[in-house]
């Protein structure tokens, strides 16, 4: 018997998919360059025990697995493995607990990013992780990849908020990590070493996460350059001068033109870069820190600052840049790169991409998170095209090169997948690529969660 009619023997009709015309939309995530394999089933499970079941059938058969979110990752992690299991977690989406005293929530890991947002705002409370796809991303893969987005400048990445885990082993074995105490360090921080593994370790089925008070609505400014390296500047000054915006985000030209043009919307279209800063402080405090601001960037070169003070006009800038993946993505095939430099080297980072534009006659827009140096250079091809397909390839390569040759990583928050196992080796070399092997081996002793990611 294989592995899918042993699973159809103890799940629910409808959890074990098979059809080719369903399991096809499972096989890939948003990196659009990425190989994929071809699932014997698609497993969407309701429940911890199914969940666990699933592992314990696919470790009892040495099938792969392949744990899967709502395919809006950008490195091919959550791609399928011919002849694996994808396992969904997709159907495993409620808020099961909200804590106020404590400040925390309990969640399954399918729930979109912004459902969480809304369900614990309704309380009065705050989940700052906040991932430009947080409309169509899951809890889960922020959880896998420790995604960060647009105001971790200010409050951090997901990590930071996770107090606890569920997580099912190859095995079929529950283990819970973390605590729902503000303190705890007992034992190896199996917490943190989850977060960000990307599916390889374990299939997280339960987070624990903590909350902050509501913030204020948050007042924006605007700042357009002639050039990144005026825009850099500004950074470098709000930064140096002890501001904390909550939001602190860049957007090149080319990432204004593909927003203006996707939105319909008119942007500001003879620049060389726009910065977007918010502060919710609220009140007298953050109109004072949006004007230090907006005198920052005018004194860093900016040939316009547009102040905010209508809601409605700030988030019409932050739809601009919330867009900017989608935008691209109407133009043609992308292939995202995710490096993150020390924020005085990110003019250097900006000019090398625009130099490898013009190189190879390709679109490729920088926007990002300007305030921790996490930028996402998006490459723009016809994937049809051969020889765009390679100079896209080309294009990425250099773009990593850059990013590490300026003290950089090849990932801030999308992960490696398979689009960077290369890079990862270069980065992190011999004895810590050893050492994460022997990680895996210790969770995974048969190599079926994930096979093929990351390294």
């Amino acid at each position: 018997m294989d592995v899918v009619d042993r699973l159809r023997e103890v799940l629910p009709d409808d959890v074990v998919v098979t059809a080719p015309d369903r399991t096809e939309g499972y096989r890939y995530d948003r990196a659009m360059f990425c190989p994929a394999g071809v699932p014997a089933a698609v497993v969407l499970p309701r429940t911890t025990d199914q969940v666990a079941t699933t592992l314990r059938i696919a470790s009892q058969t040495g099938t792969p697995v392949v744990p899967q979110g709502a395919r809006s990752g950008l490195s091919g992690a959550a791609n399928a493995v011919d002849g694996g299991l994808v396992l969904g977690t997709e159907r495993m989406n409620r808020v099961l607990e909200i804590d106020p005293a404590n400040r925390l929530v309990v969640v399954q890991p399918g729930i979109f990013n912004a459902d969480l947002s809304r369900a614990v705002a309704a309380r009065g409370l705050f989940y700052p992780p906040d991932p430009s796809s947080w409309e169509f991303c899951s809890i889960g893969g922020n959880l896998s990849t420790n995604s960060g987005g647009l105001c971790c400048v200010k409050y951090g990445v997901t990590t930071d908020y996770v107090l606890g885990l569920e997580v099912v082993l190859a095995s079929g074995e529950v283990l819970r990590t973390g605590r729902r105490t503000v303190k705890g360090v007992a034992g190896y921080d199996l917490t943190k070493l989850i977060v960000g593994s990307e599916g390889t370790l374990g299939v997280i089925t339960e987070a624990t996460l903590a909350l902050r008070p509501e913030s204020a609505r948050p007042h924006t400014v605007a700042a357009l350059f002639a050039s990144t390296a005026a825009a850099a500047q500004a950074v470098s000054d709000v930064v140096a001068a002890g501001l904390v915006p909550s939001l602190l985000e860049i957007m090149d030209a080319a990432s204004i033109v593909a927003s203006a043009a996707y939105l319909h919307q008119d942007l500001p279209l003879d620049c060389e870069a726009m910065l977007l800063a918010q502060s919710d402080l609220g009140g007298d405090a953050g109109r004072a820190e949006v004007a230090r601001i907006a005198a920052l960037a005018t004194q860093a070169g900016a040939t316009d600052v547009i102040e905010a003070d209508d809601p409605a006009e700030g988030e019409l800038l932050m739809a601009a840049r919330r867009c900017v993946l989608l935008a691209f993505e109407a133009l043609g095939t992308t292939m995202i790169d995710d490096v993150c430099v020390p924020r005085s080297r990110l003019a250097e980072l900006m000019d090398g991409v625009a130099k490898v534009a013009r190189e190879t006659g390709l679109t490729i827009g920088v926007p990002g998170h300007a305030g921790d140096g996490n930028m996402h250079p998006t490459v723009v091809f016809d994937a049809a095209d051969p020889e765009q397909a390679r100079r896209a390839q080309w294009s990425f390569d250099e773009i990593m090169r850059l990013g590490l040759d300026l003290g950089g990583t090849i990932t801030g928050e999308h992960g490696v997948g398979v689009l960077k196992k290369e890079w990862l080796a270069r980065e992190i070399g011999p004895v810590s690529l050893n050492l994460h092997r022997e990680v895996k081996r210790a969770f995974d002793p048969q190599g079926i969660l994930n096979p093929g990611k990351v390294f």
